[in-house]
């Protein structure tokens, strides 16, 4: 089995391929050891001194460092996502991923939202999982959307310029009743 490994451009995240499936469907973000229980892989990597996040894609598992270095933790991940495959063992038992969560938004904006969503969907969400993240709508009021940001994407320095000039700049060509777009925790 051979692994790729690519930067994100948070640098305390590293995204793996696997070359096989991660999930078949959402994504999944476990960001600390309670929440790792959900996943043997998951719970695996918190074994590992220095990981502080585990967020599934659907063909790539990005990890997040909370102190060490690169070249000290890549080895011990490999090893453990290898271990895991080889195993035959489900990634999720018994779930398939997260799904949309609450959302919050006027009915009267239900046709804006539901652009906002069919961009994100197809312009926004391919390109954040190619930086090894995700980014779900949450919410629509008064002009500003809010937005979920996962995995790599969640805490990367260069978010906030995504969030501004990028998406913020695409949802108002399309829609002028979006004024802002801001981060929310879930």
């Amino acid at each position: 089995m051979f692994i790729q490994t690519e930067a994100t451009p948070n640098p305390a995240t590293l995204k793996f391929l696997p070359g096989r499936p991660v999930l078949d469907t959402g994504t999944l973000e476990l960001r600390d050891r309670e929440e790792a229980v959900k996943s043997p892989l998951a719970a695996r990597l918190f074994d590992i001194n220095g990981v502080g996040g585990v967020f599934y894609g659907s063909d790539f598992i990005s990890v997040t460092k909370t102190d060490g270095d690169w070249q000290q933790l890549k080895p011990a991940i490999l090893g453990a996502i290898m271990e895991h495959y080889m195993s035959g063992a489900p990634l999720v038992p018994d779930a398939e991923g997260e799904t949309a969560g609450e959302e919050f938004f006027d009915e009267k904006d239900a046709e804006t939202v539901s652009t906002i969503k069919e961009l994100i969907e197809t312009r926004v969400r391919p390109a954040v999982a190619n930086d090894g993240g995700d980014i779900t709508f949450k919410g629509f009021k008064d002009g500003v959307v809010f937005l979920n940001m996962k995995g790599a994407c969640s805490g990367c320095p260069s978010s906030t310029a995504t969030l501004r000039h990028g998406i913020q700049n695409l949802l108002r060509h399309y829609l002028p009743d979006v004024v802002e777009v801001r981060p929310v925790e879930t």
